[in-house]
């Protein structure tokens, strides 16, 4: 199956998005080993791919995406917000290697203003910034969006502020130095902008000043692709991974200094693997998931762990279930990896949450 025609399939499976149901909040105490590994954590309420989620003020938010509403296959396009909650976790005893884990359970909050998938999600300055994406209209489910987005949890409202310059998805955007960075994607290559083949790679590097509510340029990424994993780490933004529209996935990995306004290159990943996730723990960079095409497509279970000191990858502990379009965030020391599809494009879709533990 070809990149093109795995959107195809998407869009064909694909139905008129409706909200969900409401979801009361309360804690579910499960007792989970000290040990390294990863750990279930409570389901999304929804089965949900090509999310994006971020965290602010101890929170997970999760908003829109491609849902799978009446089987396992995606056939609708999400406006639901999704926020979860974790209490601080307390050791028992001196010997053993036990403790209480608390999660409360994931509570649907005010939806986007309309059904959208592949919205970054940006905790930034006290709110939640939902950037770009795509929506349905004008004949076709791949519209890409400029919309910038803002979400205030007390009062349970979505306000839309400055728009991006051009419409930008499939992005890597992260809170540093005061702005939003939102960097690589894929953009309309001509006036066409409804279907997925009417979009082509880009570097471009904006930044979004929320005191101002307006966008700048920055040094654009030198590697123009989409469906890369971006995260914050030592003050710098790292894309790793990600996916060509003409070229198949990728390895690349660059940081970008928000000081000198530049890019520099790191190690690459070693594989190449697109649709994937990225978060931060113990001051290392955890690249994991994906999918890939050829063979009859499927789903990466490696899990890359990055040491910026030795600019080297290791390999760490295999996801339990590998998925591509799922979300990563960081939460103290562990790692959630959140919704996805364990098969590659919109097939087999879950509402999974796992949690990852590094070794000490």
């Amino acid at each position: 199956m070809t990149q093109i025609d795995r959107r195809f399939v998407v869009g064909a499976l694909l139905a008129t998005a409706a909200s969900g149901p409401a979801f009361g909040a309360r804690c579910r105490i499960a007792r989970a080993s000290l040990d390294a590994g990863w750990w279930p954590r409570p389901g999304l309420p929804a089965r949900i791919q090509e999310i994006y989620p971020t965290v602010l003020d101890g929170r997970i938010f999760v908003a829109g995406g491609l849902e799978a509403r009446d089987g396992p296959d995606v056939d609708a396009i999400s406006d639901q917000l999704f926020v979860m909650r974790r209490q601080t976790e307390v050791a028992i005893g001196d010997t053993e290697a036990i403790r209480i884990a608390c999660d409360f359970d994931w509570e649907s909050r005010a939806p986007l203003p309309e059904p959208r998938h592949h919205p970054n999600l940006v905790g930034h300055d006290g709110f939640v910034y939902a950037i770009g994406g795509f929506r349905a209209g004008n004949g076709g489910i791949w519209e890409m969006i400029p919309n910038t987005t803002r979400y205030e949890l007390g009062s349970d409202e979505w306000v839309e502020m400055a728009p991006m310059p051009v419409p930008y998805a499939e992005t890597c955007a992260v809170s540093l130095g005061g702005l939003i960075h939102v960097a690589t994607g894929r953009q309309p290559d001509a006036a066409a902008n409804a279907n997925w083949p009417d979009h082509g790679d880009r570097g471009d590097h904006l930044a979004y000043d929320a005191s101002r509510d307006s966008w700048t340029r920055r040094a654009p990424n030198p590697n123009p692709r989409n469906s890369a994993a971006g995260a914050v780490l030592n003050g710098q933004f790292h894309i790793v991974g990600g996916r060509r529209v003409g070229g198949g996935n990728s390895d690349q990995h660059e940081a970008y200094d928000p000081v000198a306004d530049t890019w520099q290159s790191r190690a690459p990943l070693p594989q190449a693997q697109g649709g994937l996730a990225a978060a931060v723990s113990g001051g290392k960079l955890v690249a994991f998931g994906g999918e890939y095409f050829d063979n009859g497509g499927g789903v990466y279970p490696q899990v890359w762990i990055y040491d910026p000191e030795l600019d080297h990858w290791q390999a760490g502990p295999d996801m339990p279930t590998p998925r591509h379009g799922l979300g990563g965030v960081s939460l103290g020391d562990e790692i959630y990896a959140i919704g996805g599809a364990s098969s590659a494009s919109g097939r087999n879709t879950t509402n999974l949450v796992q949690r990852l533990r590094l070794a000490e």
